[in-house]
């Protein structure tokens, strides 16, 4: 069914952040699979789509992981962590990126050159801090349609960006271009998520 304002509307404001799971709920592979594919279509900095992500099912690794993101209870007991990580490197995957742009004719040869040319120019000559902003930027924005595709799909999640990042790259042993950003619990709600309020828009936002 195509969205309308009504149902996007809808899920923006089901989701909440949920921290009290169902225990021993599972997921099936193929929907986290469908889950992320839909994700991806997030914008990216030059389409490079730099996010990465390590989806953890097992639950003694859930628990191993819990340990090192300041004990949260919903690690353990979510029916899976998503973790989603930035590549510092995301430019080595231009060619592939724009090549296919111009094969299924968004884009034509000329200008796909010229984007990889452009792109990987730049990129690969900025300072790591840049880059890093780069990435987590992008990984925000991903993150964010993961948590609406996941409400809409049944599921609840909850964002958490407090964990040790140096103890987890090292449990996983993600690349030196790999960071880890940002975990994501998904499962079944075993209690409501509680409201939060917003600040008046008209504090927040100013037209000019």
């Amino acid at each position: 069914m195509p969205l309308t304002q009504t149902t996007v509307e809808q899920v923006m404001h089901e989701r909440k952040s949920v921290r009290k799971y169902k225990e021993g709920v599972v997921i099936p592979q193929e929907k986290l699979q469908y889950l992320l594919q839909q994700a991806i279509t997030a914008p990216s900095s030059s389409n490079l789509q730099p996010w990465r992500f390590l989806v953890i099912q097992d639950q003694q690794v859930k628990k191993e992981l819990r340990a090192i993101a300041n004990d949260q209870e919903q690690v353990e007991t979510s029916s899976a962590i998503i973790a989603v990580l930035g590549d510092l490197e995301m430019y080595e995957h231009v060619e592939q990126i724009y090549d296919a742009n111009y094969e299924q004719g968004f884009i034509t040869r000329e200008v796909a050159d010229l984007m990889i040319t452009k792109s990987r120019a730049l990129y690969s000559n900025l300072p790591e801090a840049v880059l890093k902003n780069i990435v987590h930027f992008d990984a925000g924005l991903v993150s964010m349609q993961i948590m609406l595709l996941a409400k809409d799909m049944g599921y609840d999640t909850v964002p958490m960006g407090g964990f040790d990042k140096v103890k987890f790259a090292e449990k996983f042993n993600l690349s030196q271009n790999e960071i880890p950003i940002l975990l994501i619990a998904i499962g079944e709600a075993s209690a409501p998520a509680y409201g939060s309020s917003r600040l008046p828009l008209e504090q927040i936002a100013h037209f000019i």
